[in-house]
């Protein structure tokens, strides 16, 4: 017989990545707990300094042409000291932007920026990017641009430039202790410089432990499917269709599979 007692938190940790029940020794914490949570800083401090492969991202990236930018951060430390720079495009990037066809605008541009995770960005940026092109096949998609050292609203200077209807700018998410690895969307209608966050969509949590993605990809296209129909992003688009749920939404395809989405609300 086990006179062992029962581990009252084990049914909880099983159902969350939180560091619940964690135990002591003495007046710290047990050895076992301490180094996993020191391995978690690590692996977090890691996803904000390293850097994106961009030649690699690309080649993952392919058929679809890719063209790159910089933001006017020169190097990861600045653009960690100052998110202003990193919402602008150098001007060598700005000047190097292809204009707009001749025979009309992009339907969506989709950029992908580093944020303040290489890793996500490496990992789920060009699978996701894979599954909304198949998904949106009925539009028209402009080639994919990589930005280093950018943030958010730098998809906004991006989309003015090249002429699109719908930006989707995928950035690494600033990591946390349990997620080191995780990407987010932002959705922006008409988008150009000087676009607040309210006019924006937000899709986060994409990675292996939170929100799949062939569920993040049926979210995005829905959204994209109704922003183009309303002709607007952010809190003035509500999502009201019944949410997708269970193990199979991964399975399942096509923009008219919604669920839900909030309204941006903060800035990584």
């Amino acid at each position: 017989m086990n006179d062992q007692p029962k581990d009252p938190w084990a049914r909880f940790r099983r159902a969350t990545r939180a560091r619940i029940g964690l135990g002591r020794s003495g007046d710290s914490l047990p050895t076992k707990a301490l180094l996993e949570f020191q391995l978690a800083h690590a692996r977090a401090r890691d996803a904000v300094h390293s850097a994106v492969n961009f030649d690699r991202l690309a080649a993952d990236l392919a058929p679809h042409p890719t063209l790159r930018v910089h933001s006017a951060a020169p190097d990861r430390a600045t653009y960690l000291r100052r998110p202003d720079l990193g919402r602008r495009l150098d001007p060598a990037s700005a000047a190097a932007l292809p204009p707009a066809p001749a025979d009309g605008a992009w339907d969506v541009l989709f950029v992908i920026a580093d944020g303040l995770s290489a890793a996500a960005v490496q990992v789920n940026a060009a699978p996701l990017v894979h599954a909304c092109v198949e998904r949106l096949a009925h539009l028209r998609i402009g080639p994919l641009v990589l930005a280093e050292q950018a943030r958010v609203a730098l998809g906004d200077e991006v989309g003015a430039a090249m002429g699109a209807r719908l930006v989707a700018l995928l950035v690494g998410e600033r990591p946390g202790l349990s997620a080191a690895e995780s990407l987010g969307v932002y959705l922006t209608w008409d988008a150009k410089p000087g676009r607040a966050d309210s006019e924006r969509n937000c899709i986060s949590n994409i990675h292996a432990d939170g929100l799949p993605i062939g569920a993040a990809a049926d979210k995005l296209c829905w959204l994209v499917t109704e922003a183009a129909r309303l002709k607007l992003t952010g809190v003035g688009l509500k999502e009201d269709a019944p949410s997708l749920a269970g193990p199979d939404n991964d399975k399942k395809q096509g923009p008219d599979l919604p669920s839900p989405a909030r309204g941006h609300d903060g800035k990584p």
